[in-house]
């Protein structure tokens, strides 16, 4: 099953969105509750083109079982999580990789060095410890420069890194292009003094199977060979995709696939088709498209724990076993949106925030 090629606009549109999620949630900090019925309008190129949620939404419908018809919608829970305050604040990949992987983690958006900087000082201050770098965001170099300038010892950050290779088809050039951005991604790096990744993700995957084993070859030799990079990672791969992967003889496993898993999103098998393979989910939007429809009742659940609608929906993604990747400008929202491990929403909780969406395609 095909996840297709995004054009680069689509990503600036998620970044346009999360600003305009990050003045909703302002607006709410003011008025201290959101109204929903003011919902963010969508970008034209999410109405105009193929949006990352449309062909991850495609993927999965066609490749898990169909929902009984009228039957409501659930996420396999993780047991032992709910009516108990999960404090686990990272977790082991299958990688074993002696550095922990934290389930919240900032990701920069498509803004300039200077503001990458700002806010990856901002994050660090905070207590992050967890970077989403994307190459997509064209701000490698500010990044690095502020965890330089943090003077924090490199080996309590885990820094992710991505390579974007999925406009070129066939195991040779996939391999050239992935190699190539690989290699970007270290020079990229190196303004920091950083000469190792902890992770290195594929944005997207390629047009075919072939394309797919010669962007992991690319991936295996960055660490197996260069020693650059600890754990390697996917974004926006469905089962056959994963499994294009696995079937490589002597391959390393994909340890996360980012996907735009959230409270306004979650269709059937999402979690499921992941965690069978040992992957972990990591979401890559977890807030954007939430606050604006579900605020007020993510808002009345967290009066009961003296929590943000924010932090509701990010508990939510946490105590359904995956991790998440959030932004914002706001000092105060990076402190809300790490502060989600000392609180565990009710199993009755837990099933009212999921049944606000929908379990197929949105």
């Amino acid at each position: 099953f095909l996840l297709m090629p995004m054009p680069d606009p689509t990503r600036s549109a998620v970044a346009r969105e999360n600003e305009a999620f990050d003045t909703v949630r302002n607006s709410a900090d003011a008025s201290h509750q959101i109204n929903i019925s003011s919902a963010v309008p969508s970008p034209p190129s999410f109405n105009d083109q193929l949006s990352r949620r449309s062909a991850v939404s495609k993927l999965i419908t066609s490749s898990t079982a169909a929902v009984t018809a009228g039957a409501a919608s659930s996420i396999p829970m993780p047991a032992g999580v709910a009516n108990a305050v999960d404090s686990v604040k990272q977790v082991t990949l299958n990688s074993k990789n002696k550095k922990p992987f934290p389930l919240a983690s900032f990701g920069l958006q498509v803004y300039d060095d200077d503001t990458a900087y700002r806010l990856t000082l901002t994050a660090l201050e905070v207590g992050y410890r967890n970077f989403f770098a994307s190459v997509l965001a064209g701000n490698q170099k500010g990044f690095a420069r502020a965890v330089k300038a943090s003077g924090l010892p490199r080996d309590e950050l885990y820094i992710c890194g991505t390579v974007l290779s999925n406009r070129v088809n066939g195991e040779q050039a996939a391999y050239k292009k992935t190699k190539q951005g690989c290699l970007e991604n270290m020079s990229a790096m190196a303004a920091g003094n950083i000469d190792k990744l902890d992770m290195i993700m594929l944005d997207y995957p390629g047009p075919n199977d072939e394309s797919i084993r010669g962007q992991w070859r690319a991936f295996e030799e960055m660490h197996s060979e260069d020693k650059t990079v600890d754990d390697l990672a996917v974004s926006n791969f469905s089962p056959n995709q994963l499994d294009a992967i696995m079937a490589i003889p002597g391959a390393t496993r994909p340890t996360v696939n980012q996907l735009p898993f959230s409270v306004a999103y979650h269709p059937q098998g999402i979690l499921d088709y992941n965690s069978k393979r040992d992957v972990l989910v990591q979401s890559w939007s977890p807030l954007s498209r939430v606050l604006p429809r579900y605020g007020g009742v993510l808002d009345a659940i967290g009066k009961n724990y003296g929590k943000s609608a924010a932090q509701v929906g990010l508990r939510w993604i946490v105590q359904n076993g995956a991790a998440f990747s959030t932004q914002s400008k706001s000092k105060t929202h990076f402190e809300e949106d790490l502060n989600v491990f000392d609180f565990a929403l009710s199993d009755e909780e837990m099933a009212k925030v999921t049944q606000l969406a929908a379990a197929g395609v949105l």
